[in-house]
């Protein structure tokens, strides 16, 4: 059968499903281990505040393509969508963030390409070119880090109140989380234009 993106193939890849899934699971047990277990990298870091959100990005998508019929269900797109938040919080569970300095660092630059391939892999799955993909990828990447700051700030700010404070965040930390975010959305935009995007000659 031909596809006219690469993504609708993924789709109906059972090792796509199943990768899906697994997500899904390790990031209710990593916030089952944040809040209920609390090891000492999770402590301070507003993880009963995360929660919603990050759980969240585990089954909107499922409630959308229920709504939407869609078919074949976007398993590449929803996996991407929560890997990221999967990522950040194992990190805090594990101590990551105390034990190894880079890894803030390294997780902006990978979850950025993770959610911005997320972005391209719903976009390629209903527009068949490539025209404006990567602007379009390093957008929404830039759009994202501004809102993720935007929410780090407010657990940090809270103090008590949400269960913050344990953050760190400074000047330093914000503009260079603006620039390693924003430089693995334009990577990911690229990766996904290849991997995720039109199957030979855009299709128009």
């Amino acid at each position: 059968m031909e596809y006219p993106t690469h993504v609708l193939r993924l789709d109906r890849e059972d090792w796509v499903k199943y990768a899906n899934i697994a997500v899904k699971i390790a990031l209710v047990i990593a916030f089952f281990i944040a809040i209920v277990i609390q090891p000492p990298g999770a402590v301070g870091k507003g993880m009963e505040f995360r929660a919603p959100g990050f759980l969240g990005s585990a089954i909107l998508v499922p409630v959308i393509a229920k709504l939407r019929n869609w078919d074949p269900y976007p398993h590449a797109a929803d996996g991407l969508l929560a890997a990221p938040f999967l990522l950040d919080t194992t990190a805090n569970v594990a101590g990551f963030y105390e034990s190894f300095g880079p890894t803030d660092d390294v997780l902006h630059l990978v979850n950025w390409i993770l959610l911005v391939s997320a972005f391209a892999a719903f976009r390629f799955r209903n527009v068949h070119h490539s025209r404006d993909a990567i602007m379009l990828g390093y957008g929404f990447g830039g759009l994202a880090i501004i809102w993720w700051e935007i929410f780090e700030w407010t657990i940090s700010d809270s103090g008590p109140l949400l269960g913050g404070g344990g953050l760190g965040l400074g000047y330093t930390d914000t503009i260079g989380d603006l620039f390693l975010s924003s430089t693995g959305g334009l990577v990911g935009a690229f990766i996904a234009l290849n991997v995720l995007g039109p199957v030979g000659p855009d299709q128009t």
